[in-house]
């Protein structure tokens, strides 16, 4: 026999097999709830009533979390970069989708989301990936919550592990010398100088073009960025700052590595035939469309292993060309024109402790600034012949 709670509290009942069944109505919608005791009901009728007065609608409540977050893809499509967009679909695809796929929108609590990072932790993931599931799954109950369609938003209630970034890696000038001479002949030897001499990102270098490079001014135009895996509307994006559009001078030895790729790129165009793909890119697969980035970072670190040097990130090389510059006297400012950042201060922030040697001339010139000189007044003046 059902058992009357007040008006809008919903009411509880136990059925024949001697479990136990709560319902509310919503907006003119019934929903239920069944479990082994009395208490685990009355426990979900409270939560449920506390949630009606936060603002959790019948829409909310019955709404698989897997269709609003399909929706809210699409909604945030046109609004963030490409490369963003395809973390956070990727996030809700390998992670939130897989612990959640079955619930509904207002199920998903702040224990369960506990549950959820705690259980990615013990497997084995990173701190940063379980920050990037707490980011992402932020950003779609807030979303939620502005539509009205849930009462709270439960990641607020939620403790994601700290993250601390790697310690930065970077080559000294002996490691780079040996990868350098490593690369001779290798496919990717002009890429890997590259990315040495200039500091720039992985997706700028791949997506660079031979129409970029001026020969005569030696200079070369960072104009744009490979996709990471969506390429359904093209394969480049503009870089992530205003800053990031720059050219970049080379130096003569760069120009004739690049002179030696253009013509090893002439073979390889004449070997594939009509298998080539011409996309005017300096850096290409066999076929000539854009380099796969993971296919690379696979190459790269085979690389490294087959000439007995640490493992470092390609990534690591844009770290290696700061330290370099700044360690042999470049102004930070032109450091952080040559590597696109918008401020010198970032510049200045991610690896001003690479700069040891330069603190202790600094240290030394001040002192030698300072130093009184000490005059003799009483010295006898030399006699003029």
């Amino acid at each position: 026999m059902a058992q009357i709670r007040g008006r809008n509290e919903g009411s509880i009942f136990q059925r024949p097999d001697g479990s136990w069944r709560g319902q509310i109505t919503i907006g003119g919608k019934r929903f239920s709830f069944s479990a082994k005791t009395r208490k685990e009901v009355l426990a979900w009728l409270r939560k449920t009533n506390a949630q009606v007065d936060g603002g959790l609608t019948a829409r909310g409540a019955s709404v698989p979390l897997q269709e609003f977050l399909e929706s809210w893809l699409v909604s945030i499509k046109a609004t963030i970069r490409p490369g963003t967009w395809y973390q956070y679909e990727m996030t809700c695809r390998r992670h939130i989708l897989p612990a959640f796929k079955h619930f509904k929108l207002n199920d998903v609590t702040a224990e369960r989301i506990q549950v959820l990072y705690n259980t990615k932790i013990k497997a084995g993931a990173g701190p940063r990936t379980v920050r990037v599931i707490h980011v992402v799954l932020h950003k779609v109950l807030e979303h939620a919550l502005k539509l009205g369609m849930i009462g709270r938003n439960p990641t607020n209630a939620v403790t994601p592990p700290r993250y601390q970034p790697d310690e930065m890696k970077f080559y000294d000038e002996t490691q780079v010398n040996q990868l350098l001479l490593a690369a001779r002949g290798d496919r990717n030897e002009v890429l890997y100088h590259l990315a040495i001499v200039t500091g720039m990102r992985q997706s700028e270098l791949l997506a660079l073009k031979w129409s970029d490079l001026d020969w005569q001014k030696k200079t070369l135009k960072v104009q744009r960025q490979l996709k990471r895996g969506d390429h359904e509307n093209g394969y480049y994006t503009s870089p992530k700052t205003k800053a990031g559009k720059r050219s970049i001078n080379l130096g003569a030895v760069t120009l004739n590595h690049l002179r030696t790729s253009y013509e090893r790129q002439r073979l390889e165009r004449l070997s594939a035939g009509e298998r080539w793909k011409e996309n005017d890119l300096i850096f290409t697969s066999t076929i000539g469309t854009p380099m796969n980035q993971s296919n690379l970072t696979k190459s790269f670190k085979r690389f490294l292993r087959a000439a007995g040097l640490p493992e470092i990130r390609f990534h690591d090389l844009r770290h290696t060309a700061a330290s370099l510059m700044l360690n042999h006297g470049i102004p930070p400012i032109i450091v952080s024109r040559r590597l696109g950042h918008s401020k010198v201060s970032i510049t200045l922030d991610i690896y001003g402790h690479l700069m040891p040697e330069m603190q202790n001339e600094a240290a030394d010139l001040m002192d030698e600034l300072v130093t009184p000189v000490v005059i003799d007044m009483h010295q006898t003046a030399p006699e003029l012949h």
